[in-house]
């Protein structure tokens, strides 16, 4: 299966740091929200790139082989912050998958970081969010309405990092010849509906100029949180150049620190990503989705 691809990243119009980090090459595309400031959550997340960049040349991935980089991050990060530093981060993503010889794509996700999918001009929200209002919602206790505006929508419940084994979830989703994937963090879906993210998705052809669009988009309706998208499309006989030529394929964008210090997880700001401070939630079932 070949693939086209585009990416964008901001630090947002408050933030002095963006702390996302993303990665955009066969098989493995994803985007992944660092939590703890300066030198904590930046590095959380570029670190969950480098780990899973060891997939890039592979034609395909399995569930082990994503499993394990989702270990030596949680590995690294335990050694490499320090000092009575705390950091995690987000990691959703998919990774180019085969099973029986069919194409599938394998969707990963632990936190609020998200992954879509467009096909047949309808989309839908693949992964789920760890989150304390998503726990909310499952429960009957809040209404999505609801939890788009309630003061912990934020605060998430699984993450990696904080000390925990990481707990991600995973789909195998059948490939469909026309689909179209967006991963995301959170400062895109907090400032744009689902409605929004199917217009820009079905007007923008190329996936470059889609990820720009929905970015800008983001900093135009307030940009208060860094954002970033990755989209991903099956590459029609058209697009196989594309392949090769999108212009910020495969590129890791991080912010240099601000000079002003750390933002803790005790004194985020209001819409950082932060860890719920009790237990983990409950394990959710793996799906195989049709």
């Amino acid at each position: 299966m070949r693939t086209s691809w585009g990416s964008a990243t901001d630090r947002g119009r408050v933030r002095a740091l963006n702390e996302d980090s993303l990665l955009a090459y066969p098989p493995v595309f994803l985007v992944a929200d660092g939590m703890g400031g300066h030198e904590a959550g930046d590095i959380a997340s570029r670190l969950a790139v480098e780990e899973f960049s060891q997939l890039l040349g592979h034609g395909t991935a399995t569930v082990e082989d994503v499993h394990a980089c989702f270990h030596r991050t949680a590995e690294r990060l335990a050694e490499t912050v320090g000092g009575g530093r705390v950091a995690g981060t987000t990691v959703a993503g998919v990774v180019v998958a085969e099973l029986d010889g069919g194409a599938y794509w394998l969707v990963f996700n632990i936190g609020d970081s998200r992954v879509y999918r467009l096909a047949a001009g309808e989309l839908e929200q693949i992964s789920v969010d760890h989150s304390v209002v998503q726990d909310l919602v499952d429960a009957g206790d809040l209404s999505p309405a609801e939890a788009a505006v309630h003061p912990e929508r934020h605060v998430i419940t699984r993450a990696v990092g904080g000390g925990l084994p990481p707990e991600p979830d995973y789909w195998l989703i059948p490939a469909g010849p026309t689909d179209r994937l967006l991963i995301c963090s959170d400062g895109l879906t907090s400032e744009l509906t689902d409605a929004v993210l199917r217009s820009i998705l079905l007007e923008r052809e190329d996936p470059q100029q889609a990820a720009h669009e929905l970015v800008r988009a983001a900093l135009s309706a307030g940009g208060k949180d860094n954002v970033s998208a990755v989209v991903v499309d099956v590459a029609r006989a058209q697009r196989t150049a594309d392949v090769e030529s999108t212009a910020d394929a495969g590129h890791v964008r991080t912010a240099a620190p601000d000079a002003d210090g750390a933002t803790t997880w005790d004194d985020a700001v209001d819409g950082d990503t932060v860890p719920r401070p009790t237990g983990p939630a409950g394990t959710r079932t793996p799906e195989v989705l049709a």
